[in-house]
């Protein structure tokens, strides 16, 4: 904790360089070059995003009993493994010049690569990005229930999202009417889930009075799909399945399911009648990011789920085209990592490097080789396709590591925002 005067900083690891910055000013009266060029999404408080120590932050001015509040639920989220932005502080004792009080505030670290769900519809992207964008939050969603956290707020205006191959990955954003408990009942589930679709039903609805939905997206049905999609998926993690004692198989093939759902069991509850003739089987703990933490087993790269699986794929392809089937996964791994994945990445010239994360990067250079090879009529290798990419694809696209092509002025937090062209559809 470090004390100036009456300002408190309350953070695990106090950055030196907050003292620097003005909380003596309104945080939305805060100066240009103190602010960073990201996009912001609809808030109900004043958000502002700011250089720090070679790094972005997210300053939100909020009520001080709900900043310590936001910032330990985040914390608990995090030492959970729930995707989330990653609370740094919380700022009090602020006044300004002539004593006036203002505001606490509290402090995230940005979450780099990600984007509201209103700049991704600033670019051009595919007619079904709605569709996995909600895939996305039923995912997040499934996933904050499971550890038994109550959102009260859901909706795409509190998550950030992450592109993930063809997909988008959720992270929690606004903690601030959410709440911990040991479990939910159905009842809590089936609320927060109703919240959700009344909110993305309203959002999806804006968007399309802002002329970035087309007018014929039924949005009531795209609202309606979360609560189908999230169903599915807290079926398949948390019901029981029954099967005659002769058909033991199908627990292996229950395991097998859920880490094709991306999810790992921790804990497997298997029980059989009294005479013995049927078994019961019931995950008891799952886990999800089956995929990524193999991935990071075999070759160290952290990446998103779906990212893992075509990684995953990729290297799978390589392991047969090599004909190393019987070689040890571990040392094929280790050589597809320095012969194709690296080559591929380092090939990205440095001002180029903020456009995507080097795993989106990689997944888009084996959609560009396929596409070469479809035209040509014949493989294409990775060589001509990276350098085809970098000439054609990527110096096109917005750099969703820092900024979207606009500068901090004309990125409202509410209303139309500008629309960037994307060549790389979705």
């Amino acid at each position: 904790m470090v004390v100036m005067n009456a300002l408190q900083i309350t953070a695990a690891s106090p950055d030196p360089a907050l003292l620097d910055l003005p909380w003596d000013v309104p945080l939305e009266d805060w100066p240009a070059s103190t602010l960073a060029a990201l996009p912001r999404g609809i808030s109900r408080h004043i958000v502002r995003f700011v250089k720090l120590s070679g790094r972005v932050i997210a300053v939100k001015e909020i009520g001080e009993t709900v900043a310590y509040r936001e910032y330990e639920l985040l914390r608990q989220l995090r030492r959970l493994d729930v995707p989330g932005v990653e609370p740094m502080g919380v700022i009090t004792g602020r006044s300004d010049a002539s004593g006036e009080r203002l505001e606490a505030c509290l402090i995230t670290q940005h979450l780099s690569f990600s984007l509201p769900y209103r700049a991704l519809f600033s670019q051009v992207l595919q007619p079904d990005t709605a569709t996995r964008l909600i895939d996305a939050l039923a995912v997040l969603l499934v996933r904050l229930h499971l550890v038994g956290f109550y959102w009260g707020d859901v909706s795409l205006s509190n998550t950030l999202f992450r592109r993930d191959a063809g997909s988008f990955a959720a992270y929690l954003v606004d903690a601030e009417t959410g709440d911990l408990h040991d479990r939910l009942s159905d009842g809590q589930r089936g609320y927060d889930l109703e919240i959700a679709r009344v909110n993305i039903i309203g959002e999806l609805m804006d968007l399309q009075a802002g002329e970035f939905l087309e007018e014929d997206v039924d949005a009531v049905a795209i609202g309606d799909a979360l609560a189908e999609r999230y169903g599915e998926l807290w079926r398949a993690l948390t019901e029981p399945e029954t099967f005659g004692y002769g058909d033991r198989w199908r627990v292996q093939a229950r395991i097998d399911r859920l880490n094709d759902l991306g999810f790992d069991v921790g804990e497997l509850d298997i029980t059989t009648d009294v005479d013995g003739t049927r078994v019961v089987i019931q995950p008891k703990v799952v886990d999800a990011g089956h995929h990524s933490r193999r991935l990071m087993r075999l070759t160290g790269l952290d990446v998103q789920e779906n990212q893992a699986r075509r990684l995953l794929n990729d290297l799978d392809e390589y392991r047969a085209a090599t004909d190393r089937q019987r070689e040890d996964e571990s040392f094929v791994a280790h050589d597809w990592l320095t012969e194709i994945f690296e080559p591929a990445v380092r090939a990205v010239p440095r001002d180029l490097r903020g456009k995507l994360e080097p795993a989106q990067i990689y997944h888009e250079l084996l959609d560009h080789r396929w596409y070469l090879s479809e035209q040509a009529g014949h493989d294409v290798s990775m060589k001509k396709a990276v350098k085809s990419y970098l000439k054609d694809i990527l110096p096109n696209r917005p750099d969703e590591h820092s900024i979207l092509g606009v500068q901090t002025g004309e990125i409202p937090e509410t209303g139309v925002i500008p629309r960037v062209e994307d060549p790389l559809l979705g």
